[in-house]
């Protein structure tokens, strides 16, 4: 954070506990930070990528497009774009891996479209743009569907970006219970 000049870190995990690191623990890492100078803000209920709105899923799974259109969405959005303006603001999840998570497939997105400048740190502790992530996301993806040579970078990027989605998003807990119920995995 210090590297970065990071003056404030918003906490977007929708559950903002671990098990395995309590130092991560919303209470403990404020505390941490604050000794270091960094405001902490929560802003999960707002930006997490497990919204408690059911209209948000279909099927079980978390549709960022319903997440990113509620009013609650737009206003941790909006908090975000004040609080960043003229300082460095760290967005803070869980994935060290900035394609698996909905920091930058829902997050980052939603700020890129309001030409926020928007920058991943990564694991090694090196810097990623947005934009890069979205081409390396691409590549991922194999560079769009067949058939679409005319489509346009940002209609490819929104593919590829749903393409991930299905992948990483959230699924809630009974659902992914029933389908490994069917599948054989688990005793009924």
């Amino acid at each position: 954070m210090r590297r970065y000049e990071v003056a404030q870190v918003m906490d977007i995990r929708s559950r903002p506990y671990s098990r395995f690191n309590p130092q991560f623990n919303r209470e403990s890492l404020a505390r941490s930070l604050a000794q270091c100078g960094i405001v902490y803000v929560f802003l999960g209920a707002e930006l997490g990528g497990r919204s408690d709105d059911p209209s948000c899923y279909e099927n079980g799974r978390i549709r960022y497009d319903r997440v990113a259109a509620t009013p609650s969405f737009r206003r941790g959005l909006g908090r975000v774009v004040r609080d960043a303006g003229g300082r460095t603001v760290a967005l803070m999840c869980a994935e060290k891996e900035p394609l698996n998570c909905h920091r930058t497939l829902l997050v980052a997105q939603a700020l890129a479209t309001r030409e926020v400048t928007v920058r991943h740190i990564l694991a090694d502790g090196g810097v990623e743009t947005h934009a890069a992530a979205m081409k390396r996301l691409l590549a991922i993806h194999g560079g769009g569907p067949q058939g679409e040579l005319f489509a346009s970078p940002g209609g490819l990027v929104e593919w590829a970006v749903a393409r991930q989605v299905e992948r990483i998003g959230y699924r809630m807990r009974r659902q992914r219970e029933d389908v490994r119920k069917r599948s054989g995995d688990e005793p009924q």
